[in-house]
């Protein structure tokens, strides 16, 4: 709400200064609405929308209808003291978009692991309770239910071994072959013939959502990842993400593939 209302300010140019002189608020609140620090009322959103001469009724009507909502109020909630405050914020992100968009360098994306795979990735996470993130990443995957997904998989993820979990590869390809016949989803292997230098650069989702909430950008890190709201940081990485697109294999080949890797037909 914070990022949708400075996008609305920064659109007609008017400092932030005079935007809190005119809510009659310090300029420090002010800032922290803007960064998500301090939530505001219903009451507040319609009146500093007023005062930047938002003309959008319906979108107005949206962030003040996003105002009145408590805090905390998601299925995520309950996991808020067992990951990390980074998480828990992309998780309430992805759970409310429309689309996404993720490409990861080495791994299957989290949205379409099988319960075995992601059993496997936390298996020696540094947690001192992993069954609440393998909980909490397999209760993610219900956003494809309604969300339009975009994957790319980089081909060499077919290649790991798993020495504790045999067979756990035939299963997560099963759920990919799945995942790829689902209207809203499509996946696009990234082949190892690709040029090394694309994809390389780490992991990215991106997120967009109903009218009129800004695009989010995330990038995963070990502490739970940083996400951007930023126009100008969101548009490179779109255009990143089309890029690498671009050399993945087209969405009937790579269900080709995916079909080989599962019959042992690839070598």
């Amino acid at each position: 709400m914070g990022a949708q209302l400075r996008q609305w300010r920064e659109a007609v140019d008017l400092p932030s200064g005079d935007a809190a002189r005119a809510m009659g608020w310090s300029q420090a609140r002010f800032s922290r609405v803007e960064r998500g620090y301090y939530r505001i009322g219903r009451d507040d959103v319609l009146a500093l929308c007023a005062k930047i001469g938002v003309e959008d009724e319906e979108a107005v009507a949206e962030v003040a209808r996003v105002a009145e909502e408590p805090a905390g109020k998601g299925w995520w909630a309950s996991y808020a003291e067992k990951v990390s405050e980074a998480y828990l914020d992309f998780v309430e992100l992805e759970a409310e978009a429309e689309t996404i968009r993720i490409m990861h360098p080495k791994v299957i994306p989290g949205l379409v692991q099988s319960p075995r795979y992601v059993r496997e990735m936390h298996s020696s996470a540094r947690s001192n309770d992993p069954e609440s993130l393998i909980a909490l990443r397999l209760a993610r995957q219900e956003v494809l239910s309604r969300a339009k997904f975009h994957g790319l998989i980089p081909e060499s993820a077919f290649h790991a071994e798993f020495e504790s979990s045999p067979g756990l590869m035939k299963d997560q390809l099963r759920k990919l072959i799945d995942a790829s016949e689902m209207e809203n989803v499509t996946l696009q292997i990234l082949p190892l013939t690709a040029h090394p230098s694309v994809g390389s650069n780490g992991a990215m989702t991106i997120l967009t959502f109903r009218h009129p909430w800004t695009p989010v950008a995330s990038i995963d890190n070990p502490m739970g990842g940083s996400h951007t709201y930023d126009p100008a940081q969101v548009a490179y990485l779109e255009a990143e993400f089309e890029n690498i697109a671009s050399s993945a294999l087209p969405v009937d080949k790579s269900r080709d593939l995916l079909n080989e890797y599962l019959e042992g037909l690839h070598q």
